[in-house]
């Protein structure tokens, strides 16, 4: 198996080595790829140094590769996809570029694994983090009920904004321990202490667009071009984990017990929900970690047809490398003639 890392350097690139190794990848060859900033940098990978090339504009740079990981921006995305794809190489990208495209599938491989296969640009896209979170949830309910309607409040920590993010999230709180004025660039307003209703940029809906995305791409995930989808995104001032606040509304109602079972069942799922001894999802402890995490499961007591449930994600690892990773390790796993 021939692998290459598009955007290495960064914190999703670097989340994909360390993945790469826990899932124990088979990979024969390994290519890293990266800007002028990056090029010449020296990364390990199980016991063997690799040097990061300049991501050019030539095919034969990746003859051979079985799979490409990108995670380098829309716009490098956008420019080198075909460059990527031309000898025969699956892309899974990790940024906006491609979601909404009719051509490329868009995947999360415990609910929708064998659109992986309907790629004729040899193109996969891994979704929105908050979005690959949510519908691992959803699939279980879904397949009991058909899903009508979704409220999503989300609690997104600094890792959504990439390594920048974190990075002055923990200044910021030194900063403030000294007296000093926070640093303030990442973000629109302090984050620490603080939270903030605002990730990606308003439309004319006042949506913003990491809202708009969720109602979009959890229609296509899930194949249901009717589901509402409603969401209001907050940073918050946690380094690593995001969570959400879920409400569903299905055709039938769902008992929790049902639903728990379910849940229990599901791929990708852990259920921590035992709220009299204090038990449920939180990102300290989710931070780091491979599944989603679901509790608070309750009754909604304003919908009859509904449940609410609280659920935790490592954004870097589901919300991004690791779902990228599943994607290939399904498409192994399910070889087409």
């Amino acid at each position: 198996m021939k692998v290459a890392i598009v955007g290495v350097s960064g914190a999703v690139g670097q989340e994909f080595l360390r993945v790469l190794d826990e899932q124990n990848f088979p990979i024969d060859e390994l290519l890293l790829f990266g800007s002028e900033r990056s090029a010449g940098r020296n990364y390990t990978f199980r016991g063997k140094e690799y040097t990061v090339q300049l991501l050019r504009d030539e095919p034969e740079d990746f003859r051979g590769v079985d799979f490409a990981f990108v995670s380098a921006g829309a716009s490098v995305s956008k420019k080198y996809a075909d460059v990527i794809t031309k000898l025969g190489a699956v892309m899974i990208d990790n940024s906006s570029a491609f979601r909404m495209d009719p051509d490329v599938p868009l995947v999360v491989p415990e609910v929708n694994g064998e659109d992986a296969f309907d790629a004729p640009r040899g193109v996969i896209a891994n979704p929105n983090c908050t979005t690959a979170i949510m519908v691992v949830a959803l699939k279980p309910l879904n397949d009991i009920s058909p899903i009508k309607r979704v409220h999503v409040a989300t609690y997104q920590a600094a890792s959504g904004a990439g390594a920048t993010g974190m990075d002055e999230l923990i200044k910021q709180y030194a900063e403030l321990g000294e007296g000093k004025e926070p640093t303030v660039e990442k973000f629109a307003y302090q984050l620490a202490y603080n939270l903030i209703p605002h990730i990606d940029v308003f439309l004319d809906n006042d949506y913003t667009k990491e809202e708009m995305k969720m109602f979009n791409e959890t229609r296509k995930i899930m194949h249901a071009p009717e589901l509402s989808v409603s969401a209001t995104c907050v940073r918050v001032p946690v380094v690593r984990a995001h969570s959400e606040a879920v409400w569903v509304e299905t055709e039938r109602p769902i008992s929790v017990a049902e639903a728990r079972e379910a849940f229990a069942k599901a791929e990708g799922l852990v259920v921590i929900d035992e709220p009299a001894e204090k038990k449920y999802p939180m990102p300290l402890f989710a931070a780091g970690t491979d599944p989603v995490f679901l509790g608070r499961l309750r009754e909604d007591v304003a919908n009859p047809n509904g449940l609410t449930f609280w659920l935790v994600g490592d954004q870097i690892k589901k919300g991004a490398a690791l779902n990228a990773v599943q994607i290939a390790q399904y498409m192994i796993a399910h070889p087409r003639k």
